[in-house]
């Protein structure tokens, strides 16, 4: 069985889920299909979260959201129950809106109905493509705790459940294509919760992992990993395989091709993943790989804008045990992630980690800053933003850093960190210059 997830842009329209469908139905493997809401849809369910008490505003937002599913709905070859369907969820929606209490709970609940909405339509579009069809919730596999927003999955719970489902329904022998949604889940409670942005991804995995897929397909609109974004640099390419290690940091810093967990799924069954173009599905892709053919130094360039820095200062810090673990108890006490760091006798400096949020950038609050400011000076500088060079046994390569440093004598380079891990070299640079210091190193060390 192929484990295959589609993403927002790949079921986006009617266009966009029959090519999909198509793709589905041309493989007899593709049995266990994971979509995303439709494209669009989950930011109009974010802005419909924060201004739930402005009746205009949320008339327009379910308006919109209706009018773009009614949409591929009128495409369907059963239009009527497809379009009653869109109806009655809208109706579920609204509802929920509604209601009084808008806690955390309400926002996971709120939407998962982008999922909701996108599997219900993409199954009338399958079966316009001759399938049988097994449309699931989600939640009943994918069991979480109730960190409402970013919850954390219980593996054995998933791995239990999809081993008894596949048994139950006799799915190895039949050739039903199961259809469920990413990103959502549900705790002990049976609450509806969510995994975090891009979260499909993850589900995905999973689900991948627990059925021993032979394979996990992430359709999406560009043609693989690229060696960077091809929208900041113009010769940018798609790469034909990448290690689990070199695609795991890609996805973290600031990679936007696949979820940061999706790697570790499917690595620990030792399945193969790979990233290919829905709207150009004869293409190769990328193949991402526990031993890749080839291990490049250098493979590909990361790009994390809005970063935030901040700089410690303190003469107390010289030979002072305990220092360190005084700034990270109070980051941790305000649920401040540090990204990355790097020290000297009397300072520190560090970055702080956006890998699950929407924004890159993080404000400091004041009750941070006064909490660090009794014992140390505390700077903050925005409009930085993070490059990583992603690549292989960087550690033990001689020259990187020079190399790197030369080509780069025209900008100011800030915070680098080397040697930390065999698969990336970081620095920072100013935001308004990154596109540039990414063609310039694209161009040295890639091309």
């Amino acid at each position: 069985m192929i484990v295959s997830k589609f993403g927002g842009t790949s079921v986006g329209s009617y266009e966009a889920m029959s090519r999909s469908a198509g793709i589905i139905t041309d493989h007899p493997k593709r049995r266990w299909i994971v979509i995303s809401a439709t494209s669009g849809t989950t930011n109009d369910l974010v802005v419909l979260s924060k201004h739930a008490t402005d009746a205009a505003e949320v008339k327009k937002l379910l308006q919109q959201i209706a009018d773009r599913h009614h949409e591929i709905a009128t495409h369907c070859k059963n239009s009527g129950l497809a379009q009653k369907e869109v109806d009655e969820c809208m109706l579920r929606l609204t509802e929920h809106v509604q209601l009084a209490t808008k806690d955390a709970q309400w926002v996971d609940t709120l939407l998962a109905f982008g999922e909701d909405l996108s599997t219900r339509l993409f199954r009338y579009v399958l079966e316009d493509h001759g399938a049988s069809v097994r449309l699931e919730w989600a939640g009943k596999w994918i069991k979480t705790d109730s960190r409402f927003g970013n919850a954390e999955v219980q593996l054995e719970h998933i791995q239990t459940g999809i081993q008894s489902y596949l048994q139950s329904h006799n799915l190895l022998d039949c050739k039903e294509i199961v259809l469920t949604q990413g990103f959502v889940g549900s705790d002990t409670l049976g609450r509806t919760t969510t995994l975090g942005r891009g979260g499909s991804d993850y589900s995905a995995a999973l689900f991948a992992e627990a059925l021993g897929a032979d394979c996990l397909e992430i359709w999406t609109d560009v043609a693989g990993v690229y060696t960077t974004d091809p929208r900041m640099v113009s010769n940018a390419h798609p790469l034909s395989e990448i290690g689990f290690d070199e695609a795991a940091e890609l996805s973290v810093f600031g990679g936007k091709v696949l979820h940061p967990a999706t790697t570790k799924p499917v690595r620990r069954a030792n399945i193969p993943l790979k990233v290919l173009s829905s709207i150009h599905p004869d293409l190769p892709g990328t193949q991402i790989l526990t031993n890749p053919l080839e291990r490049p130094t250098i493979r590909a360039i990361s790009v994390r804008k809005e970063q935030t820095l901040m700089t410690l200062h303190s003469l107390e810090m010289l030979h002072q045990p305990g220092f360190l673990a005084k700034i990270f108890s109070i980051l941790a006490e305000h649920h401040i992630s540090v990204d990355l760091v790097t020290t000297s006798e009397v300072s520190v400096s560090l970055t702080l980690d956006t890998a699950h949020k929407a924004s890159n950038r993080v404000e400091v609050s004041e009750a941070v800053l006064r909490a660090l400011n009794d014992f140390c000076d505390v700077e903050i500088e925005y409009d930085l933003a993070l490059v990583a060079l992603i690549g292989n046994a960087m550690n033990q390569t001689s020259g990187i850093s020079g190399q790197l440093f030369s080509t780069l004598k025209d900008y100011n380079i800030r915070m680098v960190c080397h040697g930390a891990s065999a698969n990336n070299v970081c620095f920072l640079v100013n935001e308004a210059e990154v596109e540039a210091v990414a063609q310039t190193i694209h161009d040295q060390f890639i091309l």
